[in-house]
Order: structure tokens, then C-alpha cells, then sequence
């Protein structure tokens, strides 16, 4: 057997075996999103679960965690973000870089504007400086194309009040 012949089957299999790995992990992101709580409390806090999974919410997150395995930021701020934008559309979520990315969000009483929402949490301490907000706004214009308009300054701070108000609740909610 040469080692062409050998390399090229080996590139050939790589994709199937990495698309049959991914399939264990299909639709884990629709679970974490809508039930979370039922969820957690059958994996014990891992994306794949038990003990020796991946760490997502388990743990004591008061303090940093010691494996490099786990979320890299903290997990309450994580899944309170996410619980407090949970009405809007996600585009993209990271939990290792603490970003979560909202599409585009048209509420029903307001068709002719539309909001995004960018979260970043910042560290792996439930801090009051732990969760950064960016909120953008679009107004339809006469030709029906999106122009950008100002948003108030406390929009994104009374969003990541918000964030802080139930990472709170959620961390009152574990220690009980």
C-alpha cells in the first residue's frame, strides 16, 4: 500500500467521522435554550453529560474554575443572558468566549423597527462588571430599506441589569 493511497483514505474518512462525531451534538443548543432546567438536572450541569463531560453551568461560580474544560465565563451571567434575550432570534452563541449574538428582532406592536443585541460576558465572577450589553436599532425608511437609528444610552445598561437581576435568582435558586 503506498502512503498516497493510505493519506488520501485517511482524508477521506476524517469528514465522516468528524459529521457522525457532530451528530451526537445536534440540537443539544435548542435544549440549553428552551429547556435548560430539565436539561442540567439530567446531565448534572455537562453538555455531555455526568461527571467527565464538558462543563456548562456546573459548579461553584463564585469563584474561577480550576479546569480548563468547563465555560469560560460564568455560568450563571451565561445562562441568565441568555434567558433575558430568549424572546429574541440567536445568530450566534459561544459560551468558551462569553459572546452571545442576537439576529435581527422586530417587536409586534413596531414592524417599521427592528433591534440586535450583543452580550459579552467578561469574566468567570458573578460581578456587577461581569456582563456588557451593545443594543443597535434599525428604522425602516420610506423605500422600505433599514437605516440605522441612535438608541438611548440606558438601553443597554438597564439590559444588563436585567442580566445581573437573574443571574442573581439563579444563583439564590442553586444554593438552596
Amino acid at each position: 500500500m503506498s502512503s498516497k493511497s493510505f493519506a488520501s483514505r485517511y482524508l477521506a474518512i476524517f469528514p465522516v467521522l468528524f459529521a457522525i462525531s457532530a451528530c451526537g451534538l445536534q440540537g443539544q443548543d435548542k435544549k440549553i435554550e428552551h429547556e435548560s432546567d430539565k436539561y442540567y438536572k439530567q446531565t448534572g450541569g455537562s453538555l455531555l453529560g455526568g461527571e467527565g463531560g464538558l462543563n456548562i453551568l456546573g459548579g461553584d461560580d463564585s469563584k474561577p474554575q480550576d479546569s480548563g474544560a468547563g465555560i469560560g465565563v460564568n455560568s450563571f451571567l451565561w445562562r441568565a443572558s441568555l434567558d433575558t434575550i430568549a424572546f429574541m432570534p440567536l445568530a450566534s452563541a459561544d459560551p468558551f468566549g462569553g459572546v452571545i449574538i442576537t439576529d435581527w428582532y422586530s417587536p409586534d406592536e413596531s414592524q417599521a423597527e427592528r433591534f440586535k443585541v450583543n452580550v459579552f460576558i467578561l469574566g468567570q465572577e458573578l460581578r456587577a462588571d461581569g456582563v456588557r450589553a451593545s443594543v443597535f436599532k434599525q428604522r425602516r425608511d420610506v423605500t422600505g430599506g433599514w437605516i440605522d437609528a441612535k438608541v438611548d444610552p440606558k438601553t443597554g445598561s438597564e439590559l444588563e441589569d436585567a442580566i445581573l437581576t437573574r443571574a442573581r435568582q439563579l444563583r439564590i435558586a442553586s444554593s438552596e
